[in-house]
């Protein structure tokens, strides 16, 4: 059964939730001319209901060319905070890991993203700061970065959170360090876009990586 999107007004934020087909529900905030969502995805489910493989093995997972996810540490409270990992096979399948009514964004679509902010960046003072939570953060002693007082941080509402990686061998790292974040948009054959953030960090870096790692998704609504 496929679930539809449920949108609805929220009496504090005053933005929309949106729930996907597990019924997870995710905040959302309007960030220039794009509505994000607050939280990291965490289904388990393509839209149409097919299952998204759950892959704890380390050797399977390096040598997947299918969608699958994973738990940080195949740990359930991780997935439940940082969001689930998935490789960019199933950000990529046509049934498509977003809930109706939105979809994982573009390079383009991030790069937009970065440019609003970099004009508004509010107390915060670096692209990093403005976009990353004021929580979980690992400690670093350079001004402006995203681990220097966090207090300052997430001017933006984006509350982007360090939930690590599952590199291309399986093994998971790099929590409370870096998140990292999928866009839809492919590299070349083997390579994808992404954008990551660091505790030591003040911009958002944009790389291309093997679309067999493991990162995070956020959702953007469609125009």
């Amino acid at each position: 059964m496929i679930f539809a999107t449920s949108c609805k007004k929220d009496t504090v934020t005053n933005d929309l939730t949106v729930k996907d087909i597990d019924g997870n529900v995710y905040t959302t905030v309007t960030i220039g001319t794009q509505v994000w969502m607050v939280e990291n995805l965490k289904t388990t489910k393509y839209r149409n209901g097919d299952p998204i493989p759950n892959v704890s093995d380390n050797t399977q997972w390096s040598n997947l060319t299918t969608g699958a996810h994973c738990n940080y540490n195949n740990e359930a409270a991780i997935g439940n905070k940082y969001g689930r990992l998935y490789n960019w096979h199933a950000v990529n399948d046509s049934r498509n890991i977003a809930p109706t009514g939105w979809h994982v964004p573009t390079d383009a679509e991030w790069t937009t993203l970065e440019n609003y902010v970099s004009a508004n960046l509010g107390t915060s003072g670096s692209i990093a700061k403005a976009l990353a939570s004021k929580t979980d953060w690992a400690s670093s002693t350079n001004g402006g970065t995203v681990g220097n007082d966090l207090t300052k941080n997430n001017t933006t509402g984006f509350t982007a959170l360090p939930g690590g990686y599952r590199g291309l061998d399986g093994t998971c790292g790099s929590i409370g360090g870096s998140g990292y974040w999928w866009s839809s948009t492919e590299y070349n054959t083997l390579n994808a876009w992404d954008r990551g953030l660091y505790c030591d960090s003040y911009d958002m870096s944009s790389y291309d990586y093997r679309k067999s790692c493991g990162f995070t998704v956020r959702c953007v609504r469609d125009l």
